[in-house]
């Protein structure tokens, strides 16, 4: 299938899977790039070094094409497009909206520059700044989100810009992808999904953990970093939600010492990090702390397994999948069954004028 998305970037089908911290990692990008969808390789929460050898061992594994995630407001951002410039990377997605310099910096090196969003005014601004794509998120979406769904953000956005739309939050098979084509999208991204499959490392008691909820165990919080956060309802959200704010800020800076050594960031540099996300918002300082230092806290659970210390990043369309196919059988049954959804409305449509 042919879209705006899959001429861009060079793949077969129009499918993105978003970049998870501690989730997508080459293992499963390269997976993905394999059966012909665009993977994107999680950066936020890698080092430098660690990001160059992730690099170089997705393109090890294949040879199709696959991005990389970066956080916008990071301070080592630059040293980030760097690598990427260095390794030749052909996709740079973005957490958050770039600076025009830095998409200016990219695109000058030819590579394709896939912004994500949650607003129409955030998609015209990087579009202006010259932006190849952007990647609109609905509040179904798992991790950060907004509080506008899909079904309504989605066509805004298509209508306010001329580049390709890709459509992020809510969506799971090729009937989902046939109704973003259908409201002009380009293709659709998913997170989750890819999440829930064989070739993810994600620990296997954790993907049943998954796999058992409903889509009211899926919720919103602000409770981890004073931002919109949508995951699975699990002790560690309830408890952060009790919490006193004493409490809390305790509980934020032994995080925040963990994510320190794991990183090898300094205090400094992990509050600007906050402070980067507190910006125009209303956080206290235990939230300026966890907010930092979130990637300690989806670690616990995406990469050790203890969902009892850590958070569950989650899409509300966690509450409706109940495999855990390769990514390969998943591309493939997604677009056979956007094929058949097709032809169905096609013949639907014959009937109806005969």
């Amino acid at each position: 299938m042919e879209t705006a998305l899959t001429r861009l970037v060079g793949v077969r089908h129009p499918i993105v899977q978003t970049g998870m911290g501690w989730v997508a990692g080459p293992r499963l990008v390269s997976a993905v790039a394999d059966a012909g969808a665009l993977g994107i390789l999680a950066s936020a929460t890698m080092t430098l070094d660690q990001l160059r050898d992730a690099v170089r061992e997705v393109r090890s594994r294949t040879g199709a094409p696959f991005g990389v995630n970066l956080r916008a407001d990071a301070g080592d951002a630059g040293d980030r497009v760097r690598i990427l410039l260095e390794e030749g990377v052909r996709v740079a997605s973005f957490a958050l909206a770039p600076s025009r310099e830095l998409i200016t910096r990219l695109k000058e090196a030819g590579v394709v520059v896939i912004p994500s969003v949650g607003a129409r005014r955030h998609a015209e601004k990087v579009a202006a700044w010259g932006a190849d794509a952007v990647i609109v998120q609905g509040g179904e979406g798992g991790g950060h989100t907004g509080e506008v769904a899909t079904s309504v953000l989605l066509p805004q956005v298509v209508d306010a810009v001329r580049i390709p739309v890709v459509a992020a939050g809510g969506f799971f098979d090729g009937r989902g992808l046939v109704a973003a084509l259908a409201y002009g999208a380009a293709g659709v991204a998913m997170g989750t999904r890819f999440l829930l499959t064989s070739d993810s490392t994600v620990p296997d008691a954790v993907k049943a953990r998954y796999l058992a909820a409903t889509v009211r165990d899926v919720t919103v919080t602000r409770a981890v970093d004073g931002l919109p956060h949508r995951m699975l309802r699990t002790d560690l959200v309830d408890a952060l939600e009790r919490s006193g704010r004493a409490r809390s800020l305790a509980r934020a800076v032994r995080e925040a010492a963990g994510f320190r050594r794991l990183s090898g960031l300094t205090w400094r540099r992990l509050i600007r990090d906050g402070l980067a996300l507190r910006r125009g918002k209303e956080l206290s300082w235990s939230q300026v702390l966890l907010a930092a230092n979130t990637p300690m806290l989806l670690k616990s659970a995406m990469v050790d397994g203890r969902t009892d210390l850590g958070v569950m990043a989650a899409g509300q369309v966690a509450g409706v999948i109940d495999d855990l196919p390769s990514c390969a059988e998943l591309v493939e049954r997604t677009m056979a069954q956007a094929a058949k959804t097709i032809g169905a409305l096609q013949a639907g449509g014959a009937s109806m004028r005969a």
